[in-house]
């Protein structure tokens, strides 16, 4: 009888970093999965419960306390950020040395990276295949994680597939605030190409990279719409009834707003989405404004 329980029992997929992204994850995947999630914070238990995952108390940043995770499960998905500083992700770099002490037991690995890793490609068009070049720390950071896991799933021969995302958006991720405070965007002629994917779209993709990606490949996650940055900022004023954002030169708005922004605001690139037809998932939202047409009215508040 117990052998007959084993034979039906659900497989174990473990989720590090369990935000809005990782919850609208585990609803889909709930069903097919035991789902088991890390969390630093006792405050998120009762949402990861209600959504259909069992909490594990642990922190990236204390090696000591991710015991449970050896051995805990065969599919990860790796949603949790680098920490703030450095070109290391020593959080990515603790979670793989306790899951090499699991006897092999990881099959396979879902990794959400950024198309930062690119840098400014100076409006053209980057693809998997085009040469990265991460210009700020925290791209960097990102190119640490991606190399430490390429490394872990070729030595555990696991399945490695690594989402390169842009910036997510929904109805409490726009730039309502930004819009409110007047920030500036940058003249038409100087400004940057933005990439975008919703935010269940991406949770979708998410998923269907569990059953769907291929070993050891890179996948875009976005929508792959050519949209610059201040016409982004524009759709979403006039869906709001808002002031459109005052248009600077680079110079200008380098001035007015911060370092962090500022490295945003001065990368331009559109990002290829061919790939996606890998994982046989179609878009519900295949460009901002197909999404903000169904967006409530009355502007979100926080």
């Amino acid at each position: 009888m117990r052998n007959a329980t084993h034979q039906f029992a659900k497989p174990r997929l473990l989720i590090v970093g369990c935000g809005d992204i990782g919850l609208r994850v585990v609803e889909q995947l709930a069903p097919a999965f035991h789902i088991f999630a890390l969390t630093s914070q006792l405050t998120r238990f009762p949402a990861l419960r209600e959504a259909g995952a069992l909490p594990i108390l642990g922190n990236l940043d204390h090696p000591e306390s991710l015991w449970r995770l050896s051995g805990l499960a065969e599919t990860i998905i790796h949603l949790a950020p680098p920490p703030n500083s450095g070109i290391q992700d020593r959080r990515t770099r603790n979670l793989l040395r306790i899951l090499a002490q699991g006897g092999g037991v990881v099959r396979r690995l879902i990794y959400v990276s950024t198309t930062g890793v690119y840098g400014d490609a100076n409006g053209s068009w980057v693809h998997e295949t085009t040469p990265i070049d991460p210009q700020s720390e925290r791209a960097k950071r990102r190119v640490d994680a991606e190399q430490v896991l390429r490394t872990f799933a070729l030595t555990q021969r696991a399945s490695l597939t690594i989402l390169r995302v842009p910036g997510i958006y929904d109805v409490n991720r726009l730039p309502i605030e930004r819009l409110k405070a007047g920030t500036p965007a940058l003249l038409a002629v100087e400004d940057a190409y933005s990439n975008h994917i919703q935010s269940d779209d991406l949770a979708r993709l998410i998923g269907a990279a569990v059953f769907r990606g291929r070993p050891q490949r890179i996948i875009n996650a976005c929508d792959g719409e050519e949209l610059k940055m201040g016409d982004y900022f524009d759709q979403v004023a006039d869906a709001y009834q808002l002031e459109r954002p005052p248009r600077l030169t680079a110079a200008a708005v380098k001035e007015k707003v911060s370092p962090m922004l500022w490295s945003f605001m001065r990368e331009s690139r559109r990002v290829s989405n061919t790939r996606l037809k890998e994982l046989k998932i179609a878009l519900r939202y295949p460009n901002v404004a197909s999404f903000i047409s169904k967006c409530p009215l009355v502007p979100p508040s926080d």
